[in-house]
């Protein structure tokens, strides 16, 4: 019991750590919660994180998975989900909600070549499908966010009406209909499958599953049987959500066990204890085979193990919808549209646009934390759900660097506002057909706002007109002259991103 409640304790406190890393649009949480985001373990490999991956290998060989029962907040989803459905079956007089199934070795290892294959060729839209903090990430930011915005905007306005500023509003747009459609179906698919099958996810389809598996078969503690305790009556192996116990042959299947602790509370026999049994069979795990070995791994001393373990364990790991704009209460503003840009646009703090968009699970931290509506998923076949940069509703503004701050991945290295204002990574261009200057109106919105001087109007030989020019070698790409531009729905000036970024 102590060991379940330990485990639930631990998982709630990462689950509710990461939602809210993800719900936070203001930076303030990823001081006390960004680790959270670094110890996951597809961006500890794609950081090359050596100390995490170690630290998560290590705790999984001795521990078994209780990575995916504590840490993931996938994991820990699927456990509210299926919890809800054993409570709803026993209500109903069902005492066995799951039962044991063999191994679907087939299905799970060929989606890990797959997985595999896609990370190392680089086709980064299905690993980070694949992968559950980044599926989480999806689904988070896109279909749980806009309601904490809502609410965010709701007390935004009685404290307006309280001449209070404790909270600003914010505004809740479509950032990405086609990763919003797949974060919806990833969440009714996980659900499905937690309602239905419990782990059924984990362990068939989930990647960082099957890895942590070829180690947690060989796990130093884990639950055992004690065959002559056992009377058979397949209580625990009904209640296991991973459908890992076979109770007929008295064997569990580690590769799958995800470390829950149910079953040491369902068996009225004792017959089930965690303890230290690293390369042990079921006959070794009577009490007549632990007198001849001189183990008494059992009860207290398993517990104060496994708890001193997981303690030195995280101590190592922790190394509204808008309406309508008027111009003068007059007419309409006519919304802006991304421009079809030749490079896409990738965070300062990215190395280059190659090396961002190899190194990016899309996990959707930065586009949940970006202040200026500055980064949205990509809907490209080639970036799907991937951040990009565009300026409809913001631009970049050079004192920000939220982004770099927040990526758990180092696909966006953490830059200083000094280095920031030094880093380019686009380059503004001139339509002179969509251009107001051009036929004679006075505007200078673009070089008025450029943060960095690079644009600047000269006459034509007129007195009449004076036609905006980029200086190439100032431009950082912040985006600024797009935004501001007046000409809508596309701006008069666009800014395509470098393949390498320049840092001056």
């Amino acid at each position: 019991m102590v060991l379940k409640r330990l485990r639930i304790t631990l998982a709630v406190l990462f689950f509710a750590g990461i939602t809210l890393l993800l719900l936070d649009f203001t930076g303030a949480l990823h001081l006390w919660l960004g680790w959270m985001a670094k110890i996951q373990f597809l961006p500890a490999v794609m950081a090359l994180n050596v100390a995490v991956i170690a630290v998560l290998i290590l705790l999984t060989l001795l521990f078994g998975r209780i990575y995916c029962s504590v840490i993931c907040p996938l994991g820990v989803f699927q456990d509210g989900v299926a919890h809800l459905r054993v409570k709803n079956l026993r209500r109903r007089g069902n005492r066995r909600p799951y039962g044991h199934s063999k191994e679907k070795k087939w299905l799970r290892y060929t989606v890990w070549v797959i997985f595999a294959a896609a990370l190392v060729i680089g086709v980064q839209a299905l690993v980070a499908l694949l992968a559950p903090y980044s599926a989480w990430g999806r689904i988070v930011q896109n279909l749980f966010q806009p309601i904490y915005i809502w609410g965010n905007n709701l007390l935004a306005a009685i404290a307006e009406r309280a001449d209070s500023y404790a909270f600003y509003s914010r505004e809740v747009w479509m950032r990405s209909l086609p990763t919003f459609i797949i974060a919806a179906v990833t969440l009714v698919a996980i659900v499905v499958l937690a309602w239905r099958g419990g782990r059924t996810y984990c362990n068939t389809i989930c990647p960082v599953g099957t890895t942590l598996s070829f180690f947690s078969r060989f796990a130093m503690f884990r639950p055992v049987i004690d065959t002559e305790k056992c009377r058979n009556c397949k209580v625990c192996e009904h209640n296991c959500k991973a459908s890992c116990i076979d109770i007929d042959n008295h064997k569990i299947d580690y590769s799958r066990c995800v470390d829950c602790f149910n079953c040491l509370d369902d068996c009225k026999f004792g017959a089930l204890k965690y303890r230290f049994a690293w390369g042990r069979t079921a006959k070794e795990d009577s009490p007549a085979a632990e007198s001849a070995t001189g183990s008494s791994a059992t009860g207290p001393n398993a517990r104060r193990a496994f708890i001193t373990g997981a303690a030195l364990a995280a101590g190592s790991i922790a190394l509204s919808a808008q309406e309508k704009k008027t111009d003068g209460g007059l007419a309409h503003i006519i919304d802006k549209k991304s421009p079809e840009r030749e490079v896409p646009l990738t965070p300062p703090g990215s190395k280059s646009v190659r090396d961002f968009y190899s190194r990016c699970t899309a996990c959707q931290l930065c586009v949940a934390g970006c202040p200026n509506n500055v980064l949205r998923p990509s809907a490209t076949l080639e970036h799907l759900m991937q951040p990009e940069m565009s300026f409809e509703k913001g631009y970049c503004r050079p004192e920000c660097t939220r982004c770099s701050e927040l990526c758990p991945t180092g696909a966006i290295v953490q830059i200083t506002r000094e280095e920031k204002t030094r880093y380019h990574i686009g380059l503004a261009h001139i339509n002179r057909e969509l251009c107001v200057a051009e036929s004679g109106t006075h505007c200078n919105n673009c070089a008025r706002h450029c943060p960095t001087a690079a644009i600047e109007m000269i006459p034509d030989g007129s007195e009449t007109i004076h036609r905006p020019v980029i200086n190439e070698n100032l431009c950082i790409g912040c985006g600024a002259c797009e935004n501001l531009c007046p000409v809508r729905p596309i701006s008069a000036i666009t800014v395509n991103g470098r393949h390498n970024h320049i840092m001056e």
